[in-house]
């Protein structure tokens, strides 16, 4: 249907929200146009931003998050997972300010590292030995570092939609900035097709690089089946399987390694476990991770300045044993289960093209209809329902991505669960006839 300008209703409803939105943040746009003059774009994190400018936040506490403009946002992004325990969460601010009295950068051992690294290996099943980096991204680059210096061997099969980092992005096939191994792409969730091209590669092949469900790439969980394939195969012809647990260690205690009881060779860490610092991980089998213990002759070396900063060994230290204890965690990830059935619960009743994918405390909201088993699927949504979506729950007060991916923290109530329901409940009344 088409308004009398020419422009279809979705897009004028489109047009709506933003013009109401442009209007209603104006530091926000003052604020992004002035950073245009020493950031390409205003913006030094691709992900963040949105058109017409991206909302500008100045400060935060539990669930809240308040833009610099004057307006609350209940938090259901947490920071695209990082940021799980919520905002200001009281016993790892008082860590840091405990830390910053004491002193930032050592440029030695710390007494937090050793009883943080214990706490991650108690936690996940694969992981005998672990070393620390600044980021995910860092800790996937580092695991496929050992992999290739391991096997001496080059090849790496990883998945379309895969993420695992700003050098390691699969979304659509290979990045031209992605680093330069020799990748190869397989279909997420196909066990018989990457069965075949791990024979295919055979002794060439370093590494299976996967996602226990895709996180970026749209919060598609793997089938057991397909995992376990990876791990079957793997093991057959010498490579070794990765988990990018970034933001699946969340899913449960043990991460998505433990829920679906198989392991990796390595697991790469990241996000939230660094209590909302700067961090990542990487950790696997005694044999391959003594590699980097400098005390043996012909060491790996993992050099990095900040690597066993203080600020992110007491924080995570604190949080683990603090805060996100097993009871917690089960809780957390009730929540998220409850949320996506409620969701899918209007969708279906109101008979709307919109389908929600996820496990526990991380979710999306994909604007198709039939099954999502993969990213080809994916191929079948219409982005500017997404966009509808995306400035409607905006303006109702939910902060989410702009991709319509939610990620529970720990502040999160029910009842905040239940206000999201009914906007989007709203949403669906509203604009269910130009959904389709």
């Amino acid at each position: 249907m088409q308004t009398g300008t020419g422009m279809s209703d979705l897009e004028g409803a489109i047009a709506e929200l933003k013009e109401a939105y442009a209007r209603g943040n104006p530091r926000s746009e003052a604020r992004h146009q002035r950073a245009r003059s020493s950031m390409p774009g205003g913006n030094t994190r691709t992900t963040l931003f949105y058109d017409p400018f991206p909302l500008v936040f100045g400060g935060a506490a539990r669930a809240t998050l308040t833009s610099i403009d004057g307006d609350d946002y209940t938090d259901f992004l947490s920071d695209f997972t990082a940021g799980l325990y919520g905002h200001s969460h009281p016993e790892i601010v008082k860590t840091i300010h405990e830390i910053v009295d004491e002193g930032l950068t050592l440029g030695g051992y710390n007494d937090y590292e050793a009883a943080f690294a214990h706490e991650l290996c108690k936690r996940f099943p694969s992981v005998d030995l672990v070393r620390f980096t600044n980021s995910g991204t860092e800790a996937n680059l580092m695991a496929l570092a050992t992999a290739t210096a391991g096997t001496g061997r080059d090849a790496v099969v990883v998945f379309r939609g895969g993420y695992h980092g700003g050098v390691l992005a699969f979304s659509d096939g290979h990045s031209p900035t992605n680093a330069p191994y020799d990748f190869h792409i397989a279909e997420y969730n196909d066990p018989a097709g990457a069965t075949t091209l791990i024979r295919e590669l055979g002794d060439s092949l370093a590494a299976v690089l996967v996602e226990p469900m895709l996180g970026s790439g749209g919060c598609i969980p793997a089938d057991r089946e397909f995992l376990q394939s990876l791990r079957t195969e793997t093991t057959r012809v010498g490579a070794l399987l990765i988990f990018d647990e970034v933001m699946t260690s969340r899913l449960s205690f043990g991460g998505m390694q433990q829920r679906s009881n198989i392991e990796p060779d390595l697991t790469t860490l990241g996000k939230y476990l660094g209590g909302g610092m700067s961090f990542g991980a990487f950790g696997g089998r005694e044999e391959l991770m003594q590699r980097f213990d400098p005390s043996r002759a012909g060491a790996w070396a993992h050099p990095g300045t900040f690597n066993n900063n203080v600020l992110t060994m007491a924080a995570g230290l604190a949080g683990l044993r603090h805060v996100l204890t097993e009871d917690a965690l089960h809780e957390l990830n009730e929540r998220g289960d409850r949320l996506r059935q409620s969701l899918t619960s209007i969708f279906e009743r109101a008979g709307a093209p919109l389908r929600v994918t996820g496990l526990g405390s991380m979710l999306t909201i994909h604007p198709l209809t039939g099954v999502v088993h993969s990213r080809a699927d994916l191929e079948r949504s219409r982005e500017s329902v997404r966009e509808l979506l995306f400035f409607h729950l905006l303006a109702d007060g939910f902060w989410l991505a702009r991709r319509t991916m939610v990620a529970l923290n720990l502040s999160i109530t029910d009842e905040d669960c239940e206000a999201l329901v009914t906007s989007v409940r709203r949403f669906v009344d509203r604009y269910g006839d130009i959904l389709v």
